[in-house]
């Protein structure tokens, strides 16, 4: 996969879209692109994919979703769509330094995640956080929900919005975690590692009352993985809409 013409597309694509186009800092030759579109009084939502360098259907999916107009009018958008570039090109969970940004939203040892917490910090609060991620040992999709108290998309509506493309998850517990459902994973405001944050907890932290993580099978299809992450990307945003009398 070519990643210097995916993060170039997203730019000029995004920027065809509106969006304000920020470069965090360049990191192996390539850009990290942070993005930004709509009113200071629009209720915010942030997306952000390619944080493991060997789950690349997330940014596919968030490039597919902005080629099709449906970053729109109604919210306040923050994405970052290849968090990790030198992890994508190499094909790698961790960056060209080994670290795995995933588990680095407490120590900050990263160029990468210094600079990208930089940039979160001067947005606005998000009420929903959605991360695209993938998983190598599952057969079907999960999600982890982090949730302060608020209404949430339903399980069976997001279940049934990926249903087209995957199963749930049929294991009773992922990466020692038990399942609340089949697929469903509620997990605390609270890293399972101490010091190894999470950028979903560090947005917690922060007050983001919703978190999603979505996680698709790496074994399949990388069609059937794009297809899934928009599904469940557009099913949590809407919920977010018809809550907000925004439909």
């Amino acid at each position: 996969m070519n990643w210097d013409e995916l993060i170039e597309e997203w730019r000029q694509e995004a920027q065809a879209e509106g969006f304000l186009v920020e470069e965090l800092l360049e990191r192996g030759g390539f850009p990290i692109l942070a993005c930004s579109k709509g009113g200071e009084d629009l209720p915010l939502i942030y997306l952000s994919s390619g944080v493991h360098g060997d789950e690349p259907a997330g940014p596919q999916a968030l490039l597919s979703l902005l080629k099709s107009g449906f970053f729109d009018e109604r919210f306040r958008w923050l994405i970052c769509p290849a968090l990790n570039p030198t992890g994508l090109e190499a094909g790698t969970r961790e960056t060209a330094d080994g670290i795995d940004l995933n588990r680095d939203y407490f120590t900050a040892e990263a160029a990468e995640t210094c600079a990208h917490l930089g940039w979160l910090e001067r947005q606005g609060r998000p009420l929903l956080f959605l991360s695209l991620h993938e998983d190598w040992e599952s057969t079907g999709f999960y999600y982890y929900e982090i949730n302060t108290g608020v209404e949430a998309p339903a399980y069976e509506d997001l279940l049934a919005a990926v249903a087209p493309f995957f199963p749930p998850e049929p294991e009773e517990e992922i990466d020692e975690h038990p399942v609340t459902q089949p697929g469903w994973i509620f997990h605390p405001d609270h890293p399972d590692i101490p010091e190894g944050w999470p950028e979903a907890i560090y947005l917690s932290r922060q007050g983001c009352p919703l978190s999603l993580t979505f996680e698709t099978p790496s074994s399949a299809s990388l069609a059937e993985r794009i297809g899934c992450h928009e599904a469940a990307v557009r099913c949590a945003v809407e919920k977010l809409a018809s809550s907000a009398g925004l439909t």
